[in-house]
């Protein structure tokens, strides 16, 4: 293993100390190493992760094998990094699933840690959920179980094992999960070769190409990779693409947007974390808090064959270069209504979750509480309707977090006392909470009973305690 992991032993003893006590001797040197210098830009093609298809299908469940293990990918031109991967791949295989027909994955776990696999945004069964201390020992293999009674998503997987989700996940845990309906077929928006899964994060690279990471390391973590490629390009054909986009990393938000000739392109919002819109918004920028999920679609005809056009963030720069090589056929459209949203039952109870920072003892917290796997904080009946309200204690600190409960996908209903943005005013399992904010959720339990989580998704956060237990009784 690279020389900057930080392990199991020295994060759990040093969990209560915070932030700053979480990088071993090993991280120490390596953050004080040379970095790697900047790869030159636009030099590689940005790969589509490979979608795994099933080892058997019986009645309406399909099986699907994955193995957790080590391999060494090129990720800056030229040269090996040595990452955690599902199946060798970085980022891990997608899978492409359907809405009501089961999915089992047969995880291996060949590394020499324990992993938990979650499948963000996923409505499943606790004992499949990945609660963040049912870890799967080293050398073993267990079954999880997804029903995918949920509408047509972007969601993704990737590793949950308490106090080291933030490295596993930073290494490499991590793929696509997507939730299809043969009724949005009906709909003509652009599919196939046009439809790109894009996983965005951020990495820190020392001079011999080793990932390197310590905790709330953010700052330092400067080179932004898509498909696990650092500012690759991808040919388009002149026509529509379905781009959906995941932010993957530990801490940073992307602010993106299209820029060709200098000037910014408006393109179509179509879908947030848990399915379409209700109709398109028409945005020229869009921003993703780590964990949540953007799609839209661009019409990259409007531009001249040979055009270049760059996906560009508000702090990282460019990112992606999407090179206009060729006309193309089109068919496919964006049309004026997407979906019907769910109804809002009615509300029958209130809670309330602040996400706080104790800057004397460096610790985050939810509700005054770091995160303990015998201790309930929440309990609520199954098929309950609540309105949540989630506050950022921005009284001692300016640190934002966002908010994910597991099992619950919501509707937001205000963000300090405004209605949502059109592109977050459909169906949600994830929600930026920035200093001082406070967001209001409607939020509907169930369909399963058992315990799971709640936490922030800036997963540094996490992996230090910022997570409480939520457990769904009947």
């Amino acid at each position: 293993m690279e020389p900057s992991i930080v392990s199991r032993r020295t994060v759990i003893a040093s969990a209560t100390a915070g932030v700053a006590a979480l990088v071993t001797a090993g991280a120490d040197a390596a953050l004080a190493a040379p970095r790697a210098p900047d790869p030159a830009p636009f030099t590689v093609r940005m790969p589509v992760p490979r979608v795994l298809r099933p080892e058997s299908t019986r009645g309406d469940t399909d099986l699907y094998v994955v193995t957790a293990k080590k391999a060494r990918v090129e990720i800056l031109p030229g040269t090996r990094t040595e990452v955690l991967t599902y199946a060798g791949m970085f980022p891990g295989p997608t899978l492409r699933v359907r809405a009501g027909r089961t999915a089992v994955v047969r995880h291996t776990n060949d590394l020499d840690m324990g992993t938990v696999v979650h499948v963000h945004g996923g409505c499943t069964p606790a004992d499949s959920d990945g609660f963040p201390t049912d870890t799967l020992a080293p050398g073993r293999t267990r079954d999880y179980t997804y029903p995918n009674e949920q509408r047509a998503a972007t969601l993704w997987y990737h590793d949950h094992a308490h106090h080291m989700e933030a490295e596993h996940v930073y290494r490499g845990l991590a793929g696509f999960y997507l939730v299809e309906d043969p009724a949005e077929a009906g709909l003509r928006l652009p599919d196939g070769d046009h439809d790109i899964p894009i996983m965005l994060r951020d990495a820190r690279f020392d001079a011999k190409a080793r990932l390197v990471f310590a905790l709330d390391d953010f700052a330092n973590r400067r080179t932004i990779l898509a498909n696990g490629k650092a500012r690759p390009y991808f040919p388009v054909a002149a026509r529509r693409y379905r781009l959906r986009f995941v932010n993957a990393a530990n801490l940073r938000t992307f602010t993106l947007r299209l820029r060709h000739g200098g000037k910014t392109t408006e393109v179509a919002q179509i879908a947030s974390d848990g399915g379409l819109l209700a109709a398109p918004a028409a945005v020229r920028s869009w921003r993703m808090t780590p964990g949540e999920r953007v799609e839209v679609v661009v019409d990259f005809a409007r531009f001249p064959v040979g055009s270049q056009v760059f996906l560009e963030d508000a702090s990282g720069g460019q990112v992606l270069r999407f090179d206009v090589t060729r006309g193309g056929k089109d068919t496919s459209r964006v049309p004026d209504r997407l979906a019907t949203l769910p109804a809002l039952p009615k509300a029958t109870g209130r809670r309330t979750f602040v996400l706080g920072y104790d800057r004397a003892r460096r610790r985050f917290l939810i509700n005054g509480r770091q995160f303990d796997d015998g201790r309930v904080d929440t309990e609520i009946k199954r098929g309950t309707t609540e309105i949540w309200t989630v506050t950022n204690d921005g009284s001692s600190s300016a640190i934002p977090h966002n908010f994910h409960p597991h099992l619950i996908q919501f509707r937001i209903l205000d963000r300090n006392g405004r209605p949502p943005a059109p592109g977050e005013a459909g169906v949600k399992d994830t929600v930026s909470v920035g200093r001082g904010e406070t967001v209001r959720l409607q939020a509907t339990v169930g369909p399963y009973t058992g315990r799971y989580v709640l936490h922030c998704h800036m997963i540094d956060h996490a992996s230090s305690g910022m997570m409480a237990q939520l457990r769904v009784v009947p």
